[in-house]
């Protein structure tokens, strides 16, 4: 038979790890020079598993986009978000990467009872959340939102070539690369570079 502590200390356990939905949230462009950072938000269904879910970053643009279509399709609800490049050369990157994961998550058309944060550090938020760091390649409902946010914003990076060819954004995404820096030096800033970012800035003085 349990004894007494037992069973408090099994229910403590079970009022803290209650049972209910549970959130995965990453995000996407906090290291780019140009552009809005992204969040998801994602709510899986344990009845429709999908096959794959993995770190974005270790995945093919191919297979990102694939399992885009999946995730979007089998969650139980997904919600993705932005900060925009204003409110990152206003607030800086890391609060406004926050200010995207609150946004995914209150975005959700169902409420979680727990939030899983890829990193270390939490956004305010309303309901129970944890953050684990690398938890893109540990949770599955965190592999599926860096999957969301980093396809989202690979498409925005995508429009955004289109508009100024001749910065490469369909092939830095944005990042500092040497070809990115030498077109800034080149054709200066476009409006959707981060000025409070020191190589965009350098360019603007």
């Amino acid at each position: 038979m349990r004894s007494k502590k037992f069973l408090r200390a099994e229910q403590a356990a079970l009022i803290w790890d209650a049972p209910g939905l549970i959130a995965g949230v990453d995000e996407a462009g906090r290291g780019p020079l140009a552009g809005p950072v992204v969040a998801a938000a994602v709510i899986l269904d344990d009845l429709n598993p999908i096959a794959g879910l993995a770190d974005s970053k270790k995945l093919t643009a191919l297979k990102r986009e694939r399992l885009y279509d999946e995730i979007r399709a089998k969650a139980l609800c997904c919600s993705i978000a932005e900060a925009t490049v204003e409110e990152i050369d206003e607030l800086n990157i890391l609060q406004a990467t926050m200010l995207a994961m609150r946004r995914a998550v209150e975005g959700l058309r169902l409420k979680p009872t727990k939030v899983l944060i890829d990193g270390n550090r939490l956004p305010v938020l309303d309901v129970l959340a944890e953050a684990i760091v690398k938890g893109d390649s540990k949770v599955q409902a965190i592999s599926a939102a860096s999957i969301l946010a980093k396809v989202h914003r690979d498409r925005w990076c995508q429009e955004l070539h289109a508009q100024y060819p001749q910065y490469g954004f369909d092939g830095h995404k944005g990042y500092g690369t040497a070809a990115h820096l030498q077109a800034l030096k080149e054709h200066g800033a476009t409006p959707w570079h981060r000025k409070s970012f020191s190589p965009v800035a350098e360019v603007l003085k």
